[in-house]
């Protein structure tokens, strides 16, 4: 069963163009001009998720928002008319995974939207995997159930958060730069990534860290990148 793209731009001619594109790839694309009308239809089951920031009725970063509440786990990209880095983090600070500044090319979209799926396919797969949950004293990460919690208590992640935590983890105490982040986990590199992988560290420690200005897992090593120190008290 080919994957559901749920499209909300408010522009008709670039809509066509993505979902023609989109379709090419043998995926089935439903498509909203309103952003008010689309956030009705947030709870359906969708594989992928494309909103343009600036839209009619709901914005695209109020969309972003109530479909992390709702289906945490669904891969969101933004498209935006503006270059500007405050729109950029705005959208990825609201749980974008990923994000496009127009004028962008189809291919990079394709391309995108290829590695988004890839990565979601483990999930989906019915082959079972069983892989050794990480723990690190209150701290769980289970990549079975894509799974985080703390003292017991689940934390919720977008798959990319979980994917970037466990990938950090599994490699405690390792230096990763931002673009190997960036190849690692959402599978291509561009210019810009900087702000992806900040934004996703940013989002994971304002929801694992007692004082996200002090984090005590997920640390930054300026000028180099990130690395998960284990803790062992807190």
């Amino acid at each position: 069963m080919s994957a559901k793209i749920l499209l909300v731009e408010d522009s008709q001619d670039i809509a066509n163009i993505i979902s023609i594109n989109l379709s090419m790839l043998d995926l089935q694309v439903q498509v909203f001009h309103d952003g008010s009308e689309a956030y009705r239809q947030l709870n359906q089951d969708i594989d992928l998720a494309i909103f343009d920031i600036t839209l009619p009725g709901t914005d695209g970063l109020k969309l972003c928002k109530r479909l992390r509440q709702l289906q945490p786990e669904i891969p969101i990209i933004m498209l935006t008319a503006k270059s500007g880095e405050l729109d950029i983090v705005k959208g990825l600070e609201n749980g974008a995974d990923d994000y496009l500044t127009k004028p962008f090319s189809v291919l990079e979209l394709q391309a995108r939207v290829k590695a988004h799926l890839r990565r979601r396919q483990p999930k989906q797969t019915s082959r079972v995997t069983v892989v050794d949950t990480l723990a690190f004293n209150d701290l769980s990460i289970d990549p079975n159930q894509y799974q985080v919690s703390r003292s017991g208590k689940t934390i919720e992640t977008t798959s990319k958060e979980f994917e970037l935590l466990f990938y950090l983890a599994k490699h405690a105490n390792r230096v990763f730069s931002r673009e190997q982040l960036l190849d690692e986990i959402w599978g291509y590199r561009h210019d810009g990534s900087a702000h992806t992988v900040n934004s996703t560290v940013n989002r994971l420690r304002n929801k694992l860290e007692m004082d996200p200005g002090n984090p005590q897992w997920l640390k930054t090593v300026w000028g180099v990148g990130y690395k998960f120190t284990p803790c062992l008290s807190y």
